[in-house]
């Protein structure tokens, strides 16, 4: 059990506490925030003891925002708005993902500029502390007017209404919350907009997607490393001199990683004047692994602002008396999460590109070589890793059509008030399944990569050594996954190879 806690302030909430939480850490809000959200909502009653009209406060809300809502039913129009807005479809989000997205949404309400009761938040965090995790379902944001619709299955538990699960169990939101010890919130004026309004579901996907990406270029950085053994390629284009009269700082480091790997190999191919360069697939890995960097560090540097920024609309500031205003405005829109979830997505497919491409040069006799085709000492009666290269190509073909750029299209909505809308939670959930999809091609790569290197130490002897890093990387594999003497059921190989990429085990190993 995580029994780590997370101190919640609006202003200091870094990925990887996005991270811990989703893993099962709590959170709890820092004094600072509690008197910040207090003030708010002390100018949220001041403005309606003035009985000044206020969108989403005392009015409708889209195109309804002429529509003026008497005091006796303000209660009414925020409980009647987070349950009409409860309208996810699809698959639920997995347990992670919720609880990394009600992190994302306390911490922008505890930045003081929402008009919500610092005890609505304190409940929100005690769904995460009592482990009551709403059933969210995955489509249905526009990503602007933030993620209204899961984030609405969110707080609908919060009031006793929807679903959730408890200890495991698939329940009613009010049996949830009772089962827990919990009592449902009453909301006030402007709270229920305040729980909905803002980016949290996509900035929590894209916070995870991006942390996982990390871990999954430096796995690919490993596997194309082995490759580069396994195919006799030569360091030569790794050379610090090439990379530092093109600087882009990225494929600097890369090319200084695959150095520091590949340090010390005797597998590596010695100067030939005739065979000086191989195929861009090895030869140009630090551009491209370098640039697919890029997209990542981009995506982190975008989320990382947008973890501490408010989100919801409208917003209460204060004068230099002290006197409460609200303003409207478009926080909620997505636009910069929707660009960095395009741009990443974009980077990993090309990541996924590359890999295929030099697990195909491992299967493929005419430029291997030397190396059997496809693997296997017994080709024609059996079929080695042809397949398994098959499985890595429908991959990088999916990918290439999940990676059209979501924020490209925008559909009007609210009767044209909402005229342009960033579709950027579409592209969280395109960047997830291409994430997913790469793990599993760098795995194959992977996988026959270290086939390919026991083959070869048959070719140029047992005394021949591994990089440093590589060493360690290959020692993983064979720790987990036998060389493949016959054909065998490939499938629980591959997963346990996806396992060694995705959950950081591969690059502990090199790590030491």
């Amino acid at each position: 059990m995580n029994t780590t806690t997370i101190t919640i302030t609006g202003e200091h909430l870094t990925m990887e506490d996005v991270c811990a939480i989703a893993q099962g850490a709590s959170a709890a809000l820092a004094g600072e925030a509690l008197a910040a959200m207090a003030r708010s909502w002390e100018g949220v009653q001041t403005l309606l003891a003035r009985g000044e009209i206020a969108y989403g406060i005392t009015t409708g809300f889209g195109a309804f925002k002429g529509r003026i809502i008497p005091l006796h039913e303000v209660e009414a129009l925020q409980r009647n708005l987070v349950l009409s807005h409860a309208v996810g479809v699809g698959p639920l989000l997995d347990v992670a993902s919720v609880r990394a997205a009600i992190a994302v949404r306390a911490n922008t309400l505890a930045m003081g500029y929402s008009g919500i009761r610092p005890q609505v938040v304190e409940a929100l965090l005690r769904l995460l502390a009592r482990n009551v995790i709403p059933c969210i379902p995955a489509y249905g944001s526009l990503g602007a007017s933030g993620d209204l619709a899961p984030l609405a299955h969110i707080a609908c538990v919060l009031i006793g209404e929807g679903e959730a699960f408890c200890e495991g169990e698939r329940l009613p939101g009010g049996e949830a919350l009772r089962r827990a010890g919990l009592a449902p919130v009453t909301l006030g004026a402007k709270e229920g907009l305040a729980l909905i309004n803002g980016t949290a579901v996509t900035t929590a996907l894209g916070t995870l997607a991006t942390l996982r990406a990390e871990n999954l270029m430096d796995a690919a950085d490993i596997t194309a490393a082995l490759t580069v053994e396994a195919l006799r390629g030569t360091a030569a284009a790794f050379d610090a001199r090439i990379h530092q009269v093109r600087p882009h700082p990225r494929q600097v480091d890369t090319a200084a990683t695959l150095r520091r790997l590949l340090a010390g190999s005797t597998f590596l191919r010695p100067h030939d004047p005739r065979d000086i360069q191989d195929a861009y697939s090895l030869r140009c890995i630090p551009q491209v692994h370098g640039a697919v960097r890029d997209t990542i560090a981009y995506a982190r540097w975008a989320l990382e602002i947008e973890l501490n920024a408010v989100t919801d609309n409208p917003l209460i500031f204060f004068d230099a008396e002290g006197n409460p205003e609200v303003l409207s405005g478009g926080n909620f829109h997505a636009e910069p999460v929707g660009l960095a979830m395009d741009y990443l997505k974009l980077g990993l497919t090309d990541l996924g590109n590359i890999s295929e491409r030099r697990t195909a040069r491992l299967i493929d006799e005419a430029l291997n070589r030397g190396l059997p085709a496809f693997l296997t000492r017994h080709g024609g009666l059996e079929s080695g890793f042809m397949l398994a290269h098959y499985t890595a190509a429908a991959l990088a073909s999916q990918n290439k059509v999940l990676a059209h750029p979501s924020t490209a299209d925008t559909i009007p909505t609210s009767a044209n008030t909402e005229d342009h809308v960033s579709m950027a939670t579409n592209a969280t959930h395109h960047t997830r399944q291409v994430l997913e999809n790469v793990e599993r091609i760098v795995a194959i790569e992977l996988l026959a990569a270290a086939q390919a290197v026991d083959l070869r130490r048959e070719q140029v002897g047992s005394a021949a050594q591994l990089g440093k890093g590589t060493a360690a990387a290959y020692a993983c594999v064979r720790e987990h996954i036998p060389f493949l003497e016959h054909d065998t059921y490939l499938a629980p190989y591959l997963e346990a190879a996806t396992r060694l990429v995705a959950d950081g085990t591969l690059i502990r190993a090199v790590q030491g």
